[in-house]
């Protein structure tokens, strides 16, 4: 009994917890410091009426910048989508509200036809999709982009035939301004080294709900695309030496084995 009370306790806090958890990030290319709060897979929650919890909790950190990382909605809840819009509106008031896809507003628009730019525009959000922009934030230059997809580094994306999602980046990265990438799924940031592929300071990811559920002292128990105890499903992850000696043995096998052009090592 005590065992199904704590997984059920588990599987309550994993819906219907809410925390706020910080991290710095800092670089020699920022001159002038701002604040991010990132949401990302709320699925339609709610947290308390209305969502005023959550608003409140952002309220409280006084962001400059809030950046939605996709699944706002839930698919399966229908085309009924004025609990996102409803939030959108409220956070817009508190801080510039940029947005970018997930799966379930991919799946929203393909199965109802719902016009989810024009819907999260008119709510208050900037919503970029493979594009970017050039903002000042609190006095800060920075380059903006959104995408929904995997971002594999180019070798990869050439052999699985994803030419248009290595086009954006390129023009993406061609800045002298330091860049932040919405990008949903976050599998090829970590597992297939993109962070070494492509010259973007900082990727803001969802999609793997911190490993859905989460067990005590263990982490996530399953994440998408990621399985069974991934161990990487959240948290803050960065460039190492070690990384960058893996990604050019694989990026080396597979221009070997796959007679790929690679020029870039």
């Amino acid at each position: 009994m005590i065992g199904i009370a704590f997984v059920g306790y588990e599987l309550y806090i994993s819906k219907y917890g809410l925390e706020t958890t910080h991290y710095t990030i800092s670089s020699d290319r920022i001159e002038h410091g701002f604040r991010v709060v990132q949401l990302s897979d709320l699925h339609d929650s709610e947290f308390g009426k209305g969502n005023e919890k959550l608003v409140r909790a952002v309220e409280k950190e006084k962001p400059d910048l809030i950046l939605i990382t996709g699944d706002l909605v839930n698919c399966k809840s229908g085309e009924n989508t004025s609990i996102a819009t409803d939030l959108i509106t409220d956070l817009s008031e508190i801080a510039p509200v940029y947005f970018s896809y997930g799966n379930q507003e991919k799946d929203l628009e393909k199965r109802y036809r719902t016009e989810i730019n024009r819907l999260f525009t008119e709510a208050g959000a900037v919503v970029i999709d493979e594009d970017f922009q050039d903002i000042t934030v609190n006095d800060q230059r920075i380059r903006l982009g959104g995408i929904y997809g995997y971002c594999l580094p180019e070798i990869f994306a050439w052999q699985n035939d994803w030419p248009e999602e290595s086009a954006f980046l390129k023009e993406f990265q061609d800045t002298d301004l330091y860049t932040i990438l919405m990008c949903h799924m976050p599998v090829c940031w970590i597992l297939d080294r993109s962070l070494y592929d492509w010259d973007v300071d900082c990727v803001f990811a969802g999609h793997a709900h911190g490993g859905q559920v989460r067990i005590p002292f263990v982490g996530g128990l399953w994440a998408p695309d990621q399985g069974w105890f991934p161990g990487e499903e959240c948290g803050l992850y960065t460039t190492t030496e070690e990384g960058w000696e893996a990604y050019l043995e694989d990026a080396r096998y597979w221009a070997e084995h796959e007679k790929a052009v690679c020029d870039y090592y």
